[in-house]
């Protein structure tokens, strides 16, 4: 490694989904709070899967901040570092087109250019099926704490993050204006307008039972000659 490191911090995850975007809010926050050296890159990665591999692939030292299932109590933060990184990567799948961060990894290990060094530092979701809603409260107090713990690590590898004497203003930030977070959540309609955890005409639907195996019973949906459906 050299004497500069390409140093990457970057936060993961879907702002639609509640405690999803954990990792987009982190690295918005720390942008808005924290100036730099020139060999630092903080990068809002949300949900870009494959296209991410490049950036990784360029990076000495990865930081990553991310929602994660450690199978610990709601709202835990942990910290793990280099080999370990993978167990842990990708909290849920959103869609069929969302490529989970192992692979990211696992592609700029093929490539034979993965980081020298990586960290991730995620937080256990309280609410993931919760579409167009904030992060929950125990999840935002861990922003902080989680900064903290970069800028430690940042700290032990010889580089230093100024903080800024005046915060940037949303506008200056990474955050995508449509998506800075003051706008997203208070512009959320009510319950009342919009149903937040299913399609609300199956979910007043007695008759409606959610499949007990969705692979087999679509096996046997695709195998039933379509004049028999």
């Amino acid at each position: 490694m050299s004497s500069q490191p390409n140093v990457l911090i970057l936060g993961i995850g879907n702002l639609l989904w509640a405690d999803e975007g954990f990792g987009v809010r982190a690295v918005e926050e720390f942008h808005r709070l924290y100036e730099t050296p020139d060999n630092v890159k903080l990068m809002d990665g949300g949900t870009q899967g494959i296209y991410l591999v490049q950036h990784v692939r360029d990076c000495d030292i990865l930081i990553v901040f991310d929602a994660v299932d450690y199978g610990l109590p709601p709202g835990t933060m942990k910290r793990v570092e280099d080999e370990e990184v993978p167990k842990f990567m990708g909290c849920k799948k959103i869609s069929l087109h969302q490529t989970g961060f192992q692979e990211v990894l696992m592609m700029a290990e093929m490539m034979d250019e993965p980081p020298e060094k990586l960290l991730l530092i995620g937080v256990q979701p309280v609410e993931l099926d919760d579409f167009g809603g904030g992060l929950r409260d125990e999840i935002k107090d861990k922003i902080e704490p989680a900064i903290e713990m970069a800028l430690a690590y940042l700290a032990e590898i010889g580089i230093t993050a100024k903080k800024r004497a005046v915060p940037l203003p949303p506008e200056s930030t990474i955050a995508c204006q449509i998506m800075q977070t003051e706008h997203y959540e208070m512009g959320r309609p009510s319950e009342e307008r919009a149903c937040r955890s299913g399609d609300e005409r199956l979910l007043v639907d007695k008759n409606w039972v959610a499949p007990q195996d969705h692979d087999a019973e679509l096996e046997q949906i695709l195998a039933t000659p379509q004049g028999a459906r």
